[in-house]
């Protein structure tokens, strides 16, 4: 397997700045090279280009910075979708979550994927329902075909995803009309409480079953607020009793073992507000779980 590492340090979806440095946090903790000691050739692709927040505007305060996010979407769906049709894995390095908008939408193109949404928030807003206006916080709405045209069609009217076929693991921050939308989409969440009484193992396997039942392979998007901030300081929007370093790694340990995981995101990491890169090593970590790594092979 091939993996290529592609960059979208975009922070113009989120609230806070210095998030857009994350995919050279992940790259300074050596991810390249460690994943090259799992035996993977490694094509590090570079960054898709992304404006700066400077030379943006916000015209619609419930969708901040859209007319600069949906170019920046576009690129990195094509990105993706290059990578996937040479046959390799893309590995998309933010960045906060509204790149997921294109890198998601480009695995989607011309199959049929279902999704693994690890994040303390389920991303589910649309422009009628978000209290903050932030697109991070909507691009997962938008895949389901939730939300203005804009963010659910990009270039054209397809939708990427079944909500049939997605699931999101380790919510504990829903807004009050974003989980009406989650109902309504048919989504399942498996949030911190179902994982409390199932253990992470069962609530994984629920979501994998949910992802690549009928599906031609699962996408993995992981935002390391999904970890309890003890863990994982350097994340713009830290929310308490997240899931331990352990649970998150059993996660991306089972979700790789199906060998139908065929791209993934590791996003929000901020280093600004991280400590000696804590946050950075720690998603390097969870991606190798992801690409095999594992401590000891059962015979």
């Amino acid at each position: 397997m091939q993996i290529d590492i592609i960059g979208v340090p975009i922070d113009l979806g989120a609230d806070r700045r210095g998030v857009d440095m994350g995919p050279s946090a992940m790259r300074y903790a050596h991810l390249r090279d460690k994943v090259r000691l799992l035996g993977k050739g490694v094509d590090d692709r570079g960054n898709v280009e992304v404006p700066i927040a400077e030379t943006c505007k916000v015209e619609d305060p419930n969708l901040k910075y859209i007319s600069c996010i949906v170019p920046m979407a576009r690129r990195a769906s094509g990105a993706v979708a290059t990578s996937m049709q040479e046959g390799h894995f893309p590995l998309v390095l933010g960045g906060d979550h509204s790149l997921s908008l294109g890198s998601v939408r480009g695995a989607a193109r011309n199959r049929k994927i279902g999704l693994i949404w690890i994040d303390a928030h389920a991303d589910f807003n649309t422009a009628e329902t978000t209290p903050s206006g932030n697109i991070h916080g909507m691009p997962l709405a938008a895949l389901c075909g939730l939300g203005d045209p804009r963010l659910t069609q990009l270039w054209d009217e397809a939708t990427p995803l079944d909500p049939r076929h997605v699931a999101v693991v380790g919510a504990r921050d829903l807004d009050e009309g974003e989980k009406t939308n989650l109902r309504d989409a048919g989504v399942l969440v498996l949030g911190m409480e179902q994982i409390d009484r199932q253990g992470m193992g069962g609530a994984v396997e629920r979501a994998i079953e949910r992802a690549t039942q009928e599906t031609d392979g699962a996408y993995l998007s992981f935002d390391m607020d999904a970890l309890d901030p003890l863990h994982a300081p350097g994340v713009g929007t830290p929310v308490p009793a997240g899931l331990s370093q352990r649970e998150a790694h059993l996660a991306c340990e089972l979700i790789g073992g199906t060998g139908k995981l065929i791209g993934m995101d590791m996003v929000e990491v901020n280093p600004i507000l991280d400590v000696q890169n804590r946050t950075a090593i720690l998603a390097v970590d969870f991606v190798l779980s992801a690409l095999g790594k594992r401590i000891w092979e059962d015979e």
